[in-house]
Formats: structure tokens, C-alpha cells, sequence
């Protein structure tokens, strides 16, 4: 049990250490890292890390269908009741907007902007919650001009 809990507080810190590649500007680094502990995870990995190291290496690509990829598995991740997943869903939901209107699909944008209104309930009143809803109020009014 302990060596388990030190292999996932190890894990925790190489994630963090990646995303600190990728917010310094090394994404081609931080993209390799993230895809080693994404392969590490596997299927059956903590839940939360992966949602959150998908979350990450979605920001990591180059490519918007790379993008959109791995949104898409960020939200699959989140497919749970536990507080962590809910908590997520209303960002995830803004990413997948985002990156539909990145990819001129409009309507799939505004499905997933809609859902992610329908679940930014179950935000806080913290920095996390207001960037979250800041998002979606910047997507709806980009999706709303003509």
C-alpha cells in the first residue's frame, strides 16, 4: 500500500513537472513526458490524473484534431460521479467548444457550450470556477456573432 501511494505521489509530480514544460514553452517535451505517463496510466489508471493529464496534453498539440482528441478522452475520463469528475465537466465541455469552433464545426461547438452551461452549476466561487465561466461566456459570445 505505501509503495502504491508513493508511485502515484510520483506520478502526480512528473505530471505537474510536464505541465510546468508546457506552460515554460516546451511543449515538444512536455508532449513526450505527458504521452509516457499517459502510457503509464493505461486504461485502468487514477481517474483524476487522467483527466487531467489528457486535459494537458490537449493543450500540448499542435494539431487541432490532436487537440479535440484528446479533449475528447479528458471528458471520457471525467465519466463518473465522483466530485473531481463533475467538477471537470464544465471545463472539459468548454474545451470541446473551443476546439470545435477552431475546427469550423459551429453546431458541435454549440452542443458542447450548451452542456457545458447546463453543468457550470457545480462550480465554485474560486479562480478555477471564475476562469471556467469566464471561458464559456467568451464562447458564447464568439459563437453568437454571425
Amino acid at each position: 500500500m505505501e509503495q502504491r501511494e508513493s508511485s502515484q505521489e510520483s506520478r502526480v509530480t512528473r505530471i505537474g513537472q510536464a505541465v510546468i514544460l508546457l506552460h515554460g514553452g516546451d511543449r515538444e517535451e512536455a508532449r513526450n513526458r505527458m504521452g509516457e505517463l499517459w502510457a503509464e496510466l493505461g486504461d485502468a489508471g487514477d481517474p483524476v490524473q487522467r483527466c487531467t493529464l489528457a486535459h494537458y496534453l490537449a493543450d500540448a498539440q499542435d494539431d487541432p484534431g490532436d487537440e479535440l482528441a484528446w479533449d475528447l478522452r479528458a471528458l471520457s475520463a471525467a465519466d463518473g460521479d465522483t466530485p473531481e469528475a463533475v467538477a471537470f465537466r464544465p471545463a472539459f465541455h468548454a474545451d470541446l467548444a473551443a476546439d470545435y469552433v477552431k475546427l469550423h464545426r459551429p453546431d458541435a461547438a454549440r452542443l458542447h457550450l450548451e452542456r457545458a452551461r447546463a453543468c457550470a452549476h457545480v462550480l465554485g466561487d474560486d479562480g478555477y470556477g471564475e476562469a471556467v465561466r469566464t471561458a464559456i461566456a467568451r464562447l458564447t459570445r464568439r459563437l453568437s456573432r454571425p
